[in-house]
């Protein structure tokens, strides 16, 4: 599997992330976490955006909550394998069917326990960001996912239809 770390977004990885990117596009499925479906091509532009509103000082607009997104580097290839996005709190919307964490691993790099490194380290990046208790929801026939969350100690809370029509699973997990 080689070494794995979470990284903070940056220029220098601009070749490994682009990879990363057009491989979740080639695949044609959604892309996850959110901040991932944003083109990289203007990377400068690009890293600016992921950290624009990673406190409460820089948010935008009401509704809006700080995140941090980190990157899944595997350090012996170099590739960009994962990105995860992390809500510094919840809002009506993200307690009902986003989370606190959000994360995906490129099509190309599935089935090789990089989910459950990466849910790990994402885990001790939040709570690093004071969050001792954290909301994690998946599809509810994402079976991969669901998988991953429970071997992280996740715990269900329930299964709902949130208001924009997604049925989804949510489960809390101790940091």
């Amino acid at each position: 599997m080689g070494t794995l770390k979470l990284v903070r977004p940056s220029v220098d990885f601009r070749e490994a992330y682009v990879a990363f990117y057009e491989d979740w596009r080639r695949s044609g499925e959604d892309i996850v976490p959110w901040v991932v479906e944003r083109e990289p091509f203007d990377m400068e532009e690009y890293v600016a955006f992921l950290y624009a509103t990673d406190s409460e000082e820089k948010l935008p607009q009401d509704g809006w909550v700080p995140h941090s997104t980190y990157w899944l580097l595997h350090e012996e290839t170099g590739e960009i394998v994962g990105a995860v996005n992390i809500r510094h709190r919840l809002n009506d919307r993200l307690l009902e069917g986003g989370g606190h964490i959000g994360y995906g691993i490129r099509p190309a790099a599935r089935g090789k326990g990089y989910a459950s490194i990466q849910l790990a380290e994402a885990l001790r990046a939040a709570k690093s960001l004071g969050i001792d208790r954290a909301l994690l929801v998946c599809d509810s026939d994402n079976v991969a996912s669901e998988r991953t969350i429970r071997r992280a100690g996740g715990v269900l809370e329930n299964e709902l239809t949130t208001s924009n029509g997604h049925h989804v699973k949510r489960f809390w997990i101790e940091c």
